[in-house]
């Protein structure tokens, strides 16, 4: 992976989004849960609107986004890996999200201190914090519906 040049990590981070948003969007069809095949539909547009938002940057305009640090329950932190298959329930849907959204913000995190592009590396740090928002609403669904549940 090249990421030598603010483009190609803007380009690399463009494709991570639509790969998200596709990942979301598969999960929310597979949910019979009203409420989370919703939520889940929501966060596919968000990453369509993190894509939309580096194509702006990459057009030169690198002023979009703040670094307002988000709490971390690190629920998923300590859940057995989920994979995706056919019969995933909504347990497996949940931990597959928290999951994803923490490496999400792992790459954000990396990529920002792969540039010395100082407007660059805000929006990234950006980014990585509206995926940790994304995994923060995970881990408080995860909490109220599975744990309490339990």
């Amino acid at each position: 992976m090249d990421l030598s040049t603010v483009d190609k990590i803007i380009d690399f981070a463009i494709t991570q989004e639509e790969k998200a948003a596709e990942f979301y969007t598969d999960l929310a069809n597979r949910m019979d849960r009203a409420h989370m095949k919703q939520a889940f539909l929501d966060y596919a547009e968000e990453e369509r609107g993190h894509k939309a938002k580096l194509l702006v940057v990459k057009a030169g305009n690198t002023s979009l986004l703040s670094e307002q640090r988000v709490q971390d329950l690190k629920v998923g932190d300590y859940l057995k890996e989920a994979k995706p298959s056919s019969g995933l329930n909504y347990q497996e849907a949940l931990i597959l999200a928290m999951k994803a959204e923490k490496a999400a913000f792992r790459l954000y995190q990396d990529l920002a201190s792969a540039t010395d592009d100082a407007g660059l590396k805000a929006v990234l740090l950006g980014l990585a914090q509206e995926e940790a928002k994304h995994k923060l609403r995970f881990e408080v669904e995860y909490d109220e519906d599975i744990l309490r549940e339990n």
